[in-house]
């Protein structure tokens, strides 16, 4: 069984980093153990699997998502697991991705392999930073042209919109969220929470 390197926290607050480079090769040679793991600039971490509410707030937002984006023909709504490969050494899990019609060609047989046009993920207590600083840092730089942090606790979603390479400051939605990749898409947050 592949063990991972380093110190071990407790798997139900932290995200663990090994320390090794790591390839898409060595990923798909992890065998299953209930938690996600994931390649970031070849540094393996990995997760807890996720709580009941976080998986809670994943269906509600990936339904509003099918109903407002895919059932209207404008564009692939999928959620994890599903592997999302960024380059050579990265590929991540995110909870829920969408694709507009002009980039589902990214779709492979077992991975996607490219940029989707928005990535929501559900923070967790043991990934906020993770989520915060490593995985935005490097979505910014694959070009995911919109990315969800969606905060279960706080009620809140932090959208960050890219502008010229770049994530201008995050738009804090409480309420409702405007998709900015599709124009006319508004999910009503009283559906999710």
């Amino acid at each position: 069984m592949l063990r991972c390197r380093g110190r071990q926290p407790d798997p139900m607050t932290a995200t663990v980093k090994t320390t090794r480079r790591w390839t898409y090769a060595d990923y798909c040679r992890i065998p299953y153990d209930g938690k996600r793991h994931e390649i970031i600039d070849g540094s393996h971490f990995v997760n807890p699997a996720p709580s009941p509410y976080h998986q809670t707030v994943v269906t509600r937002l990936l339904y509003e998502l099918m109903r407002l984006v895919e059932k209207q023909g404008l564009g692939r709504v999928l959620t994890s697991p599903l592997d999302v490969h960024l380059g050579p050494s990265t590929v991540v899990q995110p909870d829920i991705v969408v694709l507009r019609p002009r980039t589902e060609s990214i779709i492979g047989s077992k991975k996607l392999t490219g940029t989707p046009d928005l990535i929501v993920e559900v923070m967790s207590p043991s990934n906020r930073n993770y989520d915060r600083t490593t995985k935005r840092d490097r979505y910014e730089r694959s070009g995911v042209r919109e990315y969800w942090l969606v905060d279960p606790e706080e009620r809140t979603i932090e959208q960050l919109v890219l502008r010229a390479g770049r994530y201008r400051q995050p738009i804090v939605c409480e309420t409702e969220v405007t998709l900015r990749i599709l124009r006319n898409i508004h999910i009503d947050l009283r559906e999710v929470w």
